[in-house]
């Protein structure tokens, strides 16, 4: 009888453990085209799909069982029309299937669907180890699938999105499962956001891989074996896109358009910000508004965080704290502020609460599996939450705004504690249900896409009672292609110099990863910073495309003023900097949505044919013609870092400096180490107190010498409303052309907008003017002091076609 009984719980054991083991495709039986797509059926029922979105963009889908689930994808918009292939090659070989487009060579295993994908010249990108294979979950009855492939000679990888870590991840392992980390540190992990995209640079050559898939995801890049990288998640399909480059730019610019970019966004909302947790009452929010204003500081946006609700009731406000919010808000825009709000996505349960009452209903909250409403606590106390996965309930969402923003006058709304956050439990539990439009689903695979759905629902509403202005929202968290409904914030963060040194990563990360409209708590979200700090991250975010200063109400005032006037007078010359770079911001941030191109480039993207960039990681780009590197040291007055190769200008003296090496940079408190390409012209406007203070009659052009030529572009269109989308805009393309005996600047103008200036400043950089002529005419040069600088100008027209500039006989350009 024992001897039944053991041999029976062996059996048992045994079929626990055959339940628990990897399956992997059989041997392909068959291939059929339809197309650019392509079905391989192999002899136990799984399929490949492999479809060729354009000559660099290859889409894989497996299927375990014979069948695919409906396509359905939040990241990638289904109606994206599919661009004609110039070249498209199949072939059947004895051991494996050949697919050949115009860049790519991809090929698939007979013997198990292993692919191989190499470029045209044969250079072998990637691989498959074990490929494909998965696990049954017994306990959610999903697949775990999985992908593993070889790791390349010399191979490094970037992107990932938030991740608060190295630049370069190789040797690291994450997941995705966006989480509300409060006091984050390096190496915190999950973090708020879910961007299943990263970038591979291998023998100088780069593409990318997109793990469009839900579910909680991880991702290892040879972190536990050194010769296998690897991604899988907790259910849902294997469906991945190889993205080839071959630049690293290119593969982010593709994955960018994959998913499609943002809209422009106002030119205000490219200004400085203030926000704290929390400004009340209105007389407190009021006195903020006079203090920049008193001190002369540029500023454009105050924000309210949840206490000028009514009892942090969403889409209320506090009858005691703001008694009247239609009149102080409109007051404050007279003033050139802007009032932004929070709203998060926990409803409180009120019977007398309108909000709540219509969602109730309405049936628009979150269920659990067998039928009861999810509950959960956030700040109002016990809530219910919307599903934004209906489209009903996002057209109910959009529709809340009307008061707040149509009516009240606020111009934006910052949407937080998204991920789903709850105090119970730190998010819902896994066995709430989600309309997912259309492809039910529970929380396991909704999780990672409700903060974008949030956003999405927001964004439509915002949009909606904002017209004709743009709108202007925030999330904290979001998945891949969520660039497209809102900016964002890297969450709960520091005051302290790593958190600063965070910052700078964070943000370039998610950059590269279609998600450029970012930035950083300014000072630190926990604690308090000292003076040195607030300025050193001052400096750093001024050069990010969002720019916020925000902090906790319970450690202290964190305006620019909190510090004392040293301090003060040194954050209102960064600040005054953004200003006058708003031209230059707001058109690399066009560049972005008209091409995907990152408006923050870590150095391996300005030259991936130089091995010195691929470890390093504090020095990026702002656009095609600036070079950042923060100070994130206490009591530093300067910093050695890497120049690409090239030729720049030390912005702060026009010291010359030949790239491909380091430089030491000094930069006490007043200066960041900050770069121009030589050749570059960059517009700036003149100092304004907030966005349309004043008419901008002159423009001035700051350019810069390079013995040959350089191309730079400014984008113009008002800086608000759609026009610039029926064609009213002007693209202005300036070359520089040098030699020892002169300097040459071109300009052709695309588009028949009209900006308000009419008149030119042009500034030379590096070349000693003596003689000018434009178009033809000579025009008088003058001197001009910029950055205790006295260096040549030039006053000319707005669409002059050509300027030549020669040295003074006995001078040489340097």
């Amino acid at each position: 009888m024992a001897d039944s009984v053991q041999e029976n719980n062996y059996m048992i054991n045994d079929l626990a453990a055959r339940g628990k083991q990897e399956f992997f495709p059989g041997q392909v039986l068959s291939c059929s085209q339809q197309g650019s797509d392509f079905l391989f059926t192999c002899d136990n029922g799984v399929q490949l799909s492999v479809q060729v979105i354009t000559d660099k963009i290859l889409r894989f889908r497996y299927a375990t069982e014979v069948g695919f689930a409906a396509d359905f994808s939040y990241a990638v918009p289904a109606d994206q029309p599919r661009a004609a292939l110039e070249f498209l090659e199949f072939r059947e070989k004895p051991d494996h299937y050949r697919i050949t487009t115009e860049r790519l060579i991809c090929t698939i295993s007979k013997l198990n669907t292993a692919a191989r994908i190499l470029d045209r010249s044969g250079t072998l990108l990637s691989a498959d180890e074990k490929g494909f294979h998965w696990e049954y979950d017994y306990e959610t009855g999903n697949d775990i699938v999985k992908m593993s492939k070889q790791v390349q000679s010399g191979v490094h990888y970037y992107g990932l999105g938030d991740k608060p870590d190295n630049m370069n991840l190789r040797g690291k392992r994450f997941t995705n499962w966006g989480t509300d980390t409060y006091g984050y540190t390096k190496g915190s992990d999950p973090l708020y956001k879910n961007i299943p995209f990263y970038l591979e640079l291998q023998q100088k050559i780069a593409h990318g891989i997109f793990f469009d898939n839900t579910f909680k995801a991880s991702f290892d890049f040879a972190a536990e074996r050194a010769d296998v990288t690897s991604f899988w998640a907790m259910g849902g399909e294997m469906n991945y896109y190889f993205i080839y480059g071959p630049t690293l730019t290119e593969v982010t610019q593709e994955y960018t358009r994959l998913t499609c970019p943002p809209e422009l966004p106002p030119l205000w909302a490219l200004g400085y910000h203030q926000c704290k947790w929390s400004y009340f009452p209105e007389s407190n929010f009021r006195s903020i508004a006079k203090g920049f204003r008193e001190r002369k500081i540029p500023c454009d946006a105050l924000y309210l965080d949840i206490d000028y609700m009514d009892g942090y009731r969403c889409f209320t406000w506090s009858p005691t704290h703001f008694p009247e919010p239609k009149k102080m808000v409109r007051e404050l825009a007279e003033d050139g502020f802007k009032t932004i709000v929070i709203i998060d996505p926990g409803i409180k349960i009120d019977p007398n609460y309108s909000v709540y009452k219509e969602g109730l209903e309405n049936d628009y909250f979150c269920r659990r599996a067998d039928g009861p409403l999810m509950k959960g606590s956030v700040w109002p106390g016990l809530c219910n939450f919307p599903d934004y996965t209906r489209p009903d309930v996002r057209e109910w969402w959009a529709g809340l705004f009307k008061g707040l923003i149509q009516e009240d006058g606020v111009r934006g709304v910052w949407n937080d504690m998204n991920e789903p956050a709850v105090f119970e439990k730190g998010t819902f539990p896994d066995d709430v249900r989600f309309h997912y439009d259309g492809h039910s689903a529970s929380h396991k695979k909704a999780h990672n896409i409700y903060g974008m759905q949030m956003a999405r629902a927001t964004a439509a509403g915002v949009k909606q009672f904002s017209y004709p202005n743009r709108p202007f929202t925030i999330t904290r968290s979001t998945y891949a292609g969520g660039q497209r409904y809102s900016s964002a914030w890297t969450g709960d963060n520091i005051a302290s110099w790593e958190h600063l040194w965070l910052a700078n990563i964070q943000c370039q990360r998610l950059s590269i990863s279609g998600f450029s409209f970012v930035g950083s708590d300014v000072g630190g979200f926990i604690d308090t910073p000292d003076g040195e700090l607030y300025v050193r991250w001052v400096a750093l975010a001024a050069f990010h495309p969002f720019f916020r200063t925000h902090s906790s109400g319970d450690h202290g005032d964190q305006e620019p003023w909190s510090f004392g006037e040293q301090y003060l007078d040194l954050a209102r010359g960064f600040i005054e900097l953004r200003y006058r770079l708003l031209p230059y911001m707001y058109t690399t941030f066009w560049q972005y949505v008209q091409d995907g191109t990152p408006v923050l480039r870590p150095l391996t993207f300005l030259d991936q044919n130089d091995t010195e960039t691929y470890l390093r990681m504090a020095e990026f780009s702002l656009g095609d013609h600036l070079l950042v590197c923060p100070i994130t040291q206490a009591g530093a007055d300067g910093r050695w870092m890497y120049l690409p190769r090239g030729d720049w200008f030390y912005y702060w003296t026009d010291e010359a400096k030949t790239g491909g090496a380091e430089v030491w940079a000094s930069a006490p408190l007043d200066r960041i180490p900050l770069f121009v390409k030589a050749g570059a012209v960059i517009p700036m406007y003149p100092l304004m107190q907030y966005v349309g203070e004043k008419k901008v009659e002159e423009l001035t052009l700051h350019v810069y010498y390079k013995q040959g030529s350089e191309t730079s572009v400014v984008y113009e269109d008002g800086g608000e409303g759609y026009g610039y989308q029926q064609g009213q805009s002007t693209t202005r393309r300036f070359t520089v052309t040098g030699t020892a005996a002169s300097l040459t600047l071109t300009q052709t103008i695309e588009g028949d907008y009209q900006p308000s200036f009419t008149t030119y400043r042009v500034v030379f950089h590096g070349f000693g003017v003596g003689q000018a002529t434009a178009d033809g005419q000579e025009t008088a040069v003058a001197e001009t002091s910029e950055q205790g600088l006295v260096l040549p100008q030039v006053l000319v027209a707005s669409n002059f076609t050509q300027i030549v500039a020669t040295p003074l006989k006995e001078e040489k350009a340097s």
